[in-house]
């Protein structure tokens, strides 16, 4: 979602160069399913001595090695030069997942994380996938555009993942989505909403709704069951997804009748709004359109109720996370989201799924948990349908997934790789977000 000064992936769909895939060992986080950590120098100095090795083993066993190459099982460790296709093969399938686990929107990646990772637990204890126990290996990109192209190319390169899970932000799926396609390993995102993500190319799916049908959730929210007929909106304008998602609420809520009667904006990162709200103040609005991510949010909401511009905010599924409400406070109280799950709306599914998520983490999973969660079950449910775990299988019957029942919703991929599902609005009451109502497409 979060807009990032542009970084070039690698140039070309073959392997990186030794030196690009040891800046990505060097500067991404790792860590995989049973909680092995590696830190970059050191894989690099492990994967340098094992490199050697091997060339001396090829000049005294040429043909030999030569032979062995071939079918070498990758072992996670940056020696296997095994393309994913090929390791498909072997005794297990690794999954790669790339999120924000540090940096400012650090829920978003960790929360994610939390849930495919509950998913893995629930695939292997039932017996795994076609015979195999399932690996997920994520890493950390911090947020970054680089690091996020650096992050997939390393899942698909050394860690021999045969489909990638991430990211949460738009502008981040765009990075890491240019060398998934390249590479052609299919990739879900979770919960990235703007509709540039699966243009990349035909191996690049998501679970969650866009932001035109977003953004006109809650414009038509604004007209309908709040009555208003004039309001602000405050935007990040270096966001991808404020942008996008404050264009379609424009575009619903002046179609239905109503009134901009101020648009405002700041820069992610920002933490005086004072300038911002007292121009709002003075246009004498019903409600604010917010649809930034949770930090600033908070810092908006404290802000507008410090200068007495006491109007309902309302915003989009960025505001989702728990350090919401530790920042924001009580000067929330009364404001709305769209988001993709309520915990308190849940199916009998659903219902599991937060009980056994509070159980391992000791957390209520949040709307991106639950879509984390949904993206593993889509891409498990297609790897039973092809019967292999080769990636243009697992890309072929990702297109056919229709009425997956997921803890978020229903679950259908359209010809566009994007999901077809419901929103829910909450509403934010005692420090809560509580359900308020479920509007399909």
């Amino acid at each position: 979602m979060r807009r990032l000064p542009s970084q070039r992936p690698f140039a070309s769909g073959s392997s990186p160069s030794t030196a690009a895939a040891a800046a990505a060992n060097s500067r991404a986080r790792h860590t995989d399913h049973h909680t092995d950590r590696r830190t970059g120098p050191r894989a690099d100095r492990r994967t340098f001595l094992q490199s050697a090795g091997s060339a001396l083993g090829g000049l005294l066993l040429a043909s030999a090695a030569l032979g062995q190459s071939a079918c070498k099982d990758s072992k996670s460790d940056g020696t296997s030069t095994t393309t994913a296709a090929s390791a498909a093969g072997g005794s297990e399938i690794v999954i790669g997942h790339y999120g924000s686990l540090t940096g400012n929107t650090a829920h978003f990646g960790q929360d994610t994380d939390k849930a495919i990772r509950l998913a893995v637990d629930e695939v292997n204890a039932a017996g795994g996938l076609l015979g195999k126990q399932v690996r997920v290996v994520t890493l950390d990109d911090r947020g970054d555009s680089a690091e996020a192209a650096n992050a997939v190319s390393r899942l698909i390169d050394v860690e021999k993942a045969v489909a990638i899970l991430g990211e949460v932000s738009s502008s981040l799926s765009l990075s890491g989505g240019r060398v998934a396609q390249r590479r052609q390993v299919p990739m879900i995102s979770p919960s990235s909403t703007n509709p540039k993500v699966t243009q990349v190319g035909d191996y690049i799916f998501r679970v969650c709704f866009l932001d035109p049908f977003q953004g006109k959730v809650m414009a038509d929210f604004a007209r309908d069951t709040l009555k208003f007929e004039k309001v602000a909106i405050l935007r990040d304008v270096k966001n991808d997804y404020s942008i996008g998602l404050a264009d379609a609420f424009r575009a619903a809520f002046t179609a239905r009748g109503g009134q901009i009667a101020v648009e405002q904006s700041y820069s992610a990162g920002d933490t005086d709004f004072s300038a911002q709200l007292t121009a709002i103040k003075a246009a004498n609005v019903q409600g604010i359109y917010v649809p930034g991510y949770y930090a600033e949010v908070g810092t908006i909401a404290r802000t507008a109720q410090r200068l007495g511009l006491d109007v309902p905010l309302m915003g989009g599924d960025g505001w989702d996370a728990p350090d919401l409400f530790q920042i924001g406070g009580d000067a929330l109280e009364g404001s709305f989201f769209s988001n993709h799950f309520a915990p308190d709306n849940a199916t009998a599914k659903s219902q599991k799924f937060v009980s056994d998520f509070k159980a391992k983490y000791g957390q209520n999973p949040t709307g991106l948990g639950a879509l984390g969660y949904d993206a593993a079950g889509v891409l498990f449910a297609a790897i039973r349908q092809s019967g292999k775990s080769d990636p243009k299988g697992i890309r072929d019957a990702l297109t056919q997934v229709k009425n997956f029942e997921g803890v978020s919703g229903t679950i259908s991929i359209n010809e566009n790789r994007d999901a077809d599902k419901s929103a829910v609005i909450v509403a934010i009451e005692g420090g809560k977000a509580k359900y308020r109502a479920t509007v399909s497409p």
